[in-house]
């Protein structure tokens, strides 16, 4: 599942005010959305437009630094760092070079002597240098844990939306001790040709809970709602200012988004919600960790 939080008018994609208090309507629109594809954008969600505003003004002062310089942050086993132009290929089957982006990983920072640093995706984060970019760690802290904050608020919506109790997501193994990822991207000024197998970004599927999105002013972002259709429709879904599968296509102009991918935490079990079985319809999967 994905969520918009852009900064424009989204054809056909539900929004989701998070200052209503109507929570059982909030829910049943999320829940609609859910089913109608995985996408949905979310307002008022109390993060000021200036952090939104100094967050892009830091993405673009470190992409903008030489290669050797962010060289020196290269991604590490953790997924925290920098994934250099084409690192990644998002749909082998269809693309010819890897995407026209490039990245940086940002995770939850806890110490080397914490029992979870030795956990995949914990442990201390790969920052630029402070002299070559100073408050540029400041910034990305708040915005995570602002992006925390909304996501936990959103996954709430989402239990009352299956029949749970609006906490079910806050436990610890869930949602109190989350993995959580955000991920700066910047796509380069190239034009998209998917008859040649070059995108921005190749058609995919997030995986965890759900994806918190917030890009520029520059269009490019496309959906499928059925990915089994043939042929695909893919539709735009252009910025609003304030998982289903998708790809990213280029026009010609630079680009920039950041993610923040909430995903529960490494000790979490995960199996059918009591909600989603029963004795005449038991789950289809086994549970695993």
């Amino acid at each position: 599942m994905a969520v918009s939080a852009d900064v424009g008018n989204g054809k056909g994609l539900i929004t989701i005010d998070l200052s209503n208090c109507n929570l059982a309507h909030s829910a049943s629109l999320i829940r609609q959305a859910c089913l109608d594809g995985g996408f949905f954008y979310v307002i008022n969600h109390g993060i000021r437009q200036e952090l939104f505003e100094e967050l892009f003004d830091r993405s673009r002062t470190f992409f903008q630094l030489p290669l050797e310089e962010k060289m020196k942050v290269l991604k590490n086993k953790d997924f925290k760092g920098y994934t250099p132009l084409m690192d990644q290929m998002l749909d082998p089957s269809k693309q010819s070079t890897g995407d026209c982006k490039e990245g940086y990983y940002i995770g939850f920072e806890v110490a080397k002597d914490d029992p979870h640093a030795t956990k995949r995706f914990f442990g201390p984060n790969v920052w630029p240098s402070a002299d070559k970019l100073p408050g540029w760690k400041q910034t990305m802290e708040k915005y995570y844990q602002e992006a925390l904050g909304v996501g936990r608020r959103v996954a709430r919506l989402i239990a009352l939306s299956l029949n749970l109790e609006a906490d079910f997501f806050d436990k610890p193994e869930i949602l109190e001790e989350p993995i959580a990822i955000l991920r700066l991207l910047h796509y380069v000024d190239e034009i998209s040709k998917p008859e040649l197998g070059i995108y921005g970004a190749g058609a995919h599927s997030d995986f965890g809970l759900l994806t918190l999105l917030v890009t520029d002013e520059v269009s490019g972002l496309q959906i499928c709602k059925n990915k089994d259709a043939e042929p695909q429709i893919w539709e735009d879904v252009h910025p609003l200012r304030g998982s289903t599968l998708h790809r990213v296509l280029l026009f010609g102009q630079e680009r920039y988004s950041v993610a923040f991918f909430l995903e529960p935490g490494p000790d979490c079990l995960v199996e059918c919600l009591p909600t989603c079985h029963s004795g005449s319809n038991p789950p289809k999967y086994v549970m695993i960790i």
